[in-house]
């Protein structure tokens, strides 16, 4: 579909004119990519070496997504084959007047200028794969009169923007597992592992943290690793080809028997890669985090967590990653909650309540005894902050006895 940057065509044709060149460039020939909504722009540049007769002069924008494997029996077309249209535009830049069929180019350099805008619709990520691709192009296409049409073109990269800023691509990704290690009888105890990472989408550049608890409870000396996996998916006449490749990787140091190691935001720098593509219906391109442990003598034991690599970085702060980190550290020992060492033990009634207050609102009731001896008890229940009045201790003489002598008036039913 395309051709080489600021390519040129040498044409020929004695009947209809010489012509010497046919180009195409792009106005902003620095921008990388373009996006839907955007506008192209250009010129298309004819240099003719005598004067040239010529039909039209037209202008294509074609796009489409395309995967093909294998080959029939007998046959050069492939036996799995699909296609998707993403782009159709034509539009003339030159074209004889109405009634006379043809236009005539004197000799030189002519050129035509061209704008057209990207439709608003979804474009889906220029790609290219082993069994696929997802391919836009611009061409110029010259028509003349008793001799086939020639063309030049150049490739146009499109990009799908992903803002990894989205809430689902900010929610941080946590997984555990468990391996026990042997053979029916003769286990020699699990290897566990938990790994997280702080948010889902990440981009070309930055360095991933990895958060990860690895317990050894085997008799094998393991090493823990992570890398980053690009899994591409092809469909075509119903079938799936799958594509996987590791792209970036990092180690960890050996774990002996009956240890344990952490990662506490152990980096892994994400290499340049095209960004996920999710909106194609025959062309996926998948990332994910694994992290895993290398086995003597065992199937590796392995964590996949979701990744999307997209094109808007991430806008956060500093303190936010804190924040954020710290929640993991509480989130990671979810199975080591313990109660504090040593419970600070409660105050003395005397410290909250001052004799005044005491002496205000009843008679001097008596010291209660020191409980400092009691407060080690692990049942001990730790009161941080005690601003209550004391309850009276418990006596059987009646502080406030009724007058004696006092007759109360009795009733009886006969």
């Amino acid at each position: 579909m395309g051709g080489e940057a600021g390519s040129a065509a040498a044409l020929g044709g004695s009947e209809g004119g010489r012509v010497k060149s046919l180009g195409l460039v792009f106005q902003d020939e620095g921008k990388g990519c373009y996006a839907s909504g955007e506008t192209v722009a250009g010129h298309v540049l004819l240099e003719a070496a005598e004067p040239v007769a010529l039909i039209a002069l037209r202008l294509e924008a074609l796009g489409r997504a395309t995967t093909s494997w294998g080959s029939s029996a007998g046959s050069a077309a492939p036996a799995s084959a699909s296609e998707v249209e993403y782009l159709n535009l034509r539009l003339n830049l030159r074209e004889a007047p109405a009634g006379e069929g043809i236009l005539l180019l004197q000799p030189g350099k002519h050129e035509f200028p061209f704008s057209f805008q990207l439709p608003s619709e979804l474009l889906v990520t220029s790609f290219s794969g082993k069994y696929g691709r997802i391919q836009y192009c611009v061409r110029a296409v010259l028509e003349r009169p008793a001799l086939p049409d020639q063309s030049v073109g150049r490739e146009l990269q499109v990009i799908s923007h992903i803002d990894v800023n989205t809430p689902a691509l900010l929610s941080p990704v946590l997984k555990t597992q468990e391996k026990m290690v042997g053979c029916w009888f003769f286990t020699s105890g699990p290897v566990s592992l938990s790994a997280k990472i702080e948010r889902k989408g990440y981009c070309n550049g930055e360095a991933i943290p990895i958060y990860a608890e690895i317990e050894n409870c085997s008799s094998r000396l393991i090493v823990p690793k992570a890398a980053i996996f690009q899994t591409q998916t092809y469909l075509a006449s119903g079938k799936t080809k799958t594509v996987r490749h590791m792209v970036a990787n990092v180690r960890g140091n050996h774990i002996a028997s009956g240890s344990t190691d952490t990662w506490n935001g152990k980096m892994l720098k994400i290499p340049p890669l095209p960004p996920s593509i999710l909106d194609c219906c025959i062309i996926r391109v998948e990332y994910s985090l694994a992290v895993y442990i290398h086995i003597p003598g065992a199937k590796k034991l392995m964590l996949e967590l979701p990744l999307v690599i997209g094109t808007v970085p991430y806008n956060g702060f500093a303190s936010r990653n804190c924040s954020m980190a710290s929640q993991f550290s509480v989130d990671m020992s979810w199975w080591a909650l313990a109660l504090p060492e040593q419970p600070e033990a409660p105050p003395d009634y005397t410290d909250v309540v001052s004799e005044e207050e005491v002496s205000r609102h009843g008679p001097p009731y008596p010291r209660l005894p020191s409980w400092e001896g009691e407060a080690r008890c692990p049942a001990f229940a730790c009161i941080q902050d005690f601003r209550l009045q004391p309850p009276p201790l418990y006596s059987e003489v009646d502080p406030h006895p009724s007058r004696v002598g006092e007759a109360q008036p009795v009733s009886f039913i006969l």
